[in-house]
């Protein structure tokens, strides 16, 4: 993703979000609306969480440090998350409670009745204009993929986070007119309280989709199947490395991918020369997806008797692996359990 891209959307939507919060807030106090009011908070919410993302970014480009040796990437992704949690309370169960509590205490609309309807109007274009704007960057980067895969895939948190809070405004603020419209209309409160209901459920809807993303992002995402192609087609595409033996990849951030892999090398005759095939590999790799900017290789020689026996035991590699006998001696024997630094690379795990 790009991040000023990224960065310019969250721009657009805070610049329309603390405009549309403080006229909401205005028609409120003038009418007593409580959609009025559920989308005041909303507006309000999301101006926050929009401060929230731009504070992640800018956190995440810092160094990295000996506690923190792949650095801070991954905190635009604790932001996203606690931007859900903020979406969910503070927007969709305050909304819930304000409807609840209007539901019992119906009130009419009865004074300045234009101003709900020409605010909410008004919001309508703003939001629409930083939907807009949040949709433009997004097609630069999100090529022929559907929008649901777009938003599910993306590693970069900021635009689909913008994109669903954007959308969930826009369909608020519809539900909010239909019940100010309605109440107006019949001079029954409870449709105030119904379009209030509507706006907390579409924001609890919003935030949970949000937090089950960032979660997936949280826990570590690997490669998509496109990136993971590329890699491999460099890995194997030049004479150094004869079959990847097993690989993993990990995003660190939005823009930073981790690649390690057991490679198995063509017979070397020294050490230089195995480390200028290694180089030569990685060179490959970062041509190829220039995200990766961390590369781990590890070279072997393939066993194809390992293979076939698919014991895993020692990663299908031919070098053999020492036996811990009973009384923690080093042991000789042909059954090869595998170093303990490889359990990681055993296929399945």
């Amino acid at each position: 993703m790009s991040a000023n891209g990224g960065t310019k959307a969250i721009i657009a939507a805070l610049a329309a979000n603390v405009g549309i919060a403080v006229t909401k807030f205005i028609a409120f106090l003038l009418t007593g609306s409580s959609s009025m009011l559920a989308e005041s908070i909303h507006s309000v919410a999301d101006s926050g969480n929009q401060g929230l993302l731009l504070l992640g970014g800018r956190r995440a480009k810092r160094e990295a440090t000996p506690e923190h040796p792949f650095g801070y990437g991954r905190e635009r992704y604790i932001y996203a998350f606690i931007v859900a949690i903020v979406l969910f309370s503070l927007g969709g169960l305050f909304a819930l409670y304000e409807a609840y509590h209007k539901a019992q205490h119906p009130e009419p609309i009865t004074s300045w009745h234009w101003v709900p309807v020409a605010v909410l109007v008004i919001a309508i274009g703003m939001e629409g204009f930083s939907f807009r704007t949040a949709i433009k960057e997004s097609n630069l980067i999100r090529g022929g993929q559907s929008w649901v895969r777009f938003i599910r895939r993306a590693k970069a948190p900021e635009l689909p986070v913008v994109l669903l809070e954007d959308f969930g405004a826009l369909i608020g603020l519809v539900f909010a007119l239909v019940g100010v419209g309605m109440t107006l209309i019949t001079g029954n409160g409870r449709w105030d309280a119904a379009g209030t209901a509507m706006i907390g459920v579409l924001l609890v809807i919003i935030a949970l989709t949000l937090a089950m993303e960032t979660k997936s992002l949280l826990l570590g995402e690997g490669a998509d199947p496109k990136e993971l192609a590329a890699i491999q087609r460099a890995v194997t595409d030049g004479p150094e490395v004869e079959r990847i033996i097993h690989m993993k990849t990990l995003y660190l951030g939005p823009e930073e991918l981790m690649v390690a892999a057991k490679v198995a090398v063509a017979p070397c005759e020294t050490a230089e020369d195995l480390a200028r095939g290694i180089n030569a590999v990685e060179a490959r790799i970062r041509a190829a997806v220039p995200i990766a900017r961390v590369i781990y290789l590890e070279p072997d020689i393939y066993s194809a008797a390992a293979d076939l026996a698919g014991t895993g035991q020692a990663s299908h590699t031919a070098v053999p692996q020492p036996d811990a006998a009973p009384d923690g001696q080093t042991a000789t024997s042909g059954e090869q359990p595998g170093a303990s630094g490889e359990v990681a690379g055993r296929p399945g795990s």
